[in-house]
C-alpha cells in the first residue's frame, strides 16, 4: 500500500489536489433515450436520436439502470444516497451540445458525503451525481475547422467528486486505481480511460500549510493515469516557482500537451452563476427510499478492499494480495482458477500469474482478456508441476503454447514428458555423472558443497530433463555422503 501523503517541498509548500471523474455507466442504451450506447469504434453520428440531436419536441425519460448503478456506486464510497434527488438545466453554449444545456445534478446529487481509504488516509468524497455526456470535437491538424462526433453525446455519466484532499501525484494516481477497481469490481462501469469511459479533471494548487488555500488550476480532459500524474508533477512545480518569485497564480482552465508534457491555458475559469442552473421541468425529482438501497445494496459484489482481506487470509504476501485485487481481470482469474482447482497452493498460482503470464502478456503488449488462456488451464499446469508430473521448467517452456489455448496435460501426454521418478535409472545417471566429473566431486568432497550443482545438470541432461529435482538431489546427497 501507498505511504501517506508527502510533506511540505523545501520551498515551505505544499500541493492541495481534487478530483473530479466521470465514469461511463454499464448501460444498454443511453440515460434519456432509447440510443444504444454500443458506439466505440463505429462511424460517427450513426449512434444519435432525435433527443441526442437536441431537435424540438423530444423529451427525455430516465434510464431506470442507471439509477440503480449510482446508487451502488455512492454505497460502495460509503456515500448517504437517501431521500431526493434532481436534475438540472446546466446552460451552456457549445457544439458538442446541441440542447445547449447539459441534463446533470446541482444541489441534490444522488450521493453525497463519502469517502474511501487510500493508504491508510481517508480521502472525502463531495458528491457523486449523474449527467449526460456531449458529443467529441476533433480537431484536424492545420485544417481551418472541426468536426464533430455526436455518438457520445447522452452516455449516462457518474461525476464524482473529491475533497481537496489529495496531496501528491503518486497519491492521487492510486486513488484513481482505487476508484476503477471499484467501478469495474462493481459492474458499474469498465472505466477503461483509453476508450473515454473514465476521464478526469484535476483541480490543484499550492500554499503554505496552515495559511489559506491557494488559487486553484483547472486541468481538462486526461484520459489515462499517467497523465494525471505528469500533469501534476508539472502544474505543481510551475505554480511554486511563481508563488515562490513573489507571483500570483492565475485561476485557468488548462489542458494538458501529451507531446510537449507541460499544460497550457485553454480559458478563464467559469463561475457557476454562468450556468443558471434550474430543475429540468420535464424529469420529475426521484426520492431513494430505504427499501431501493437494501435492494441495491443486496446486490453489491465483493469490493476491492474485501477482495484484499480474503486473499490475506488465505496466505497471499501483501504485495501481490494488493497486487491482485486492484486489477479486476486478474482477480476474477485467480478466482476462477482455485475454483477449477481447490487443492492448488494460492501463493503458488499468483506466482504464476503475476510473474509468467503477465510477462508474456507484456511482452506481446495483449492484456488477459485478449490472450486464449483459460483459468482452467493456468490451474491444471501449476498443478502438474505441485503433484510432481513435471518439473517446473517443463511447465515454464509449456507455457507460450498454454497461453495459447492448448491443455498442457494433453500436451505432457502426447510428448512423454512426465518426470521420472524411476530411483535405478536416477542412480544410474547419477553414477555416470560422478565417474565423468572427477574433479567435481573431489571439490565437494574436500568441502566445497557448492561444486555439487556441477553435476546436478549433467543428471538432468541424461535424463532429458524429466528426472524429478528432488529425488535426483537425495541420490546425489547419498552417494557423496553429504
Amino acid at each position: 500500500m501507498s505511504q501517506p501523503a508527502s510533506p511540505p517541498s523545501s520551498t515551505g509548500l505544499q500541493a492541495v489536489i481534487g478530483l473530479e471523474v466521470h465514469l461511463h455507466l454499464n448501460t444498454r442504451t443511453k440515460i434519456f433515450s432509447a440510443a444504444s450506447t454500443d458506439y466505440f469504434g463505429q462511424e460517427p453520428n450513426t449512434f444519435t436520436d432525435p433527443l441526442t440531436l437536441g431537435l424540438p419536441g423530444t423529451l427525455p425519460t430516465l434510464n431506470a439502470r442507471a439509477v440503480d448503478l449510482a446508487i451502488m456506486f455512492g454505497l460502495a464510497l460509503g456515500c448517504d444516497v437517501s431521500g431526493f434527488t434532481q436534475f438540472h438545466r446546466k446552460n451552456y453554449f457549445y457544439p458538442d451540445a446541441p440542447k445547449n444545456y447539459q441534463l446533470s445534478q446541482y444541489d441534490r446529487p444522488i450521493a453525497r458525503n463519502g469517502s474511501v481509504m487510500v493508504g491508510g488516509e481517508r480521502i472525502g468524497i463531495t458528491r457523486a451525481h449523474l449527467e449526460d455526456d456531449a458529443g467529441k470535437l476533433m480537431h484536424p491538424l492545420y485544417a481551418p475547422y472541426s468536426l464533430l462526433d455526436l455518438n457520445r453525446a447522452g452516455m449516462p455519466l457518474i461525476e464524482m467528486v473529491t475533497e481537496p484532499e489529495l496531496r501528491t501525484p503518486e497519491q492521487t494516481r492510486e486513488f484513481l486505481t482505487l476508484i476503477r477497481a471499484t467501478a469495474q469490481s462493481l459492474g458499474v462501469s469498465e472505466a477503461n480511460p483509453e476508450e473515454g469511459q473514465m476521464r478526469c479533471d484535476v483541480n490543484v494548487s499550492v500554499h503554505v500549510p496552515g495559511t489559506p488555500l491557494g488559487t486553484k488550476v483547472e486541468i481538462k480532459n486526461l484520459n489515462s493515469f499517467r497523465s494525471v500524474q505528469r500533469s501534476l508533477e508539472y502544474e505543481i512545480a510551475r505554480q511554486t516557482r511563481i508563488v515562490s518569485a513573489g507571483g500570483t497564480v492565475s485561476q485557468d482552465t488548462m489542458g494538458w500537451d501529451e507531446g510537449g508534457q507541460r499544460t497550457f491555458v485553454m480559458r478563464t475559469k467559469e463561475g457557476e452563476a454562468d450556468y443558471r442552473y434550474f430543475p429540468d421541468p420535464d424529469l420529475p425529482p426521484l426520492d431513494i427510499t430505504p427499501v431501493w438501497i437494501a435492494r441495491i445494496r443486496a446486490q453489491m459484489p465483493e469490493l476491492p478492499a474485501q477482495k484484499r482481506e480474503r486473499y490475506l487470509g488465505a496466505g497471499l504476501r501483501e504485495q501481490d494480495a494488493d497486487s491482485v485485487s486492484m486489477d479486476v481481470p486478474l482477480s476474477r482469474f485467480l478466482d476462477a482458477a482455485m475454483q477449477t482447482g481447490p487443492a492448488l497452493d494460492l501463493q503458488r498460482l499468483a506466482n504464476w500469474l503475476l510473474t509468467d503470464v503477465t510477462g508474456w502478456l507484456g511482452a506481446r503488449e495483449l492484456s488477459l482478456d485478449a490472450s486464449a488462456l483459460t483459468p482452467a488451464h493456468l490451474a491444471a499446469l501449476v498443478g502438474l508441476v505441485e503433484d510432481g508430473t513435471v518439473s517446473g521448467k517443463m511447465a515454464k517452456e509449456l507455457l507460450p503454447e498454454v497461453m495459447e489455448g492448448a491443455d498442457p496435460a494433453e500436451l505432457v501426454r502426447e510428448r512423454g514428458l512426465m518426470v521420472v521418478t524411476d530411483v535405478a535409472a536416477i542412480e544410474a545417471a547419477v553414477d555416470a555423472a560422478l565417474l565423468a566429473n572427477p574433479a567435481a566431486v573431489a571439490q565437494v568432497r574436500a568441502g566445497n558443497l557448492k561444486a555439487a550443482n556441477a553435476l546436478f545438470g549433467p543428471v538432468m541432461k541424461a535424463m532429458n530433463g524429466q528426472a524429478g529435482p528432488d529425488v535426483v538431489r537425495r541420490v546425489l546427497n547419498e552417494r557423496l555422503g553429504l
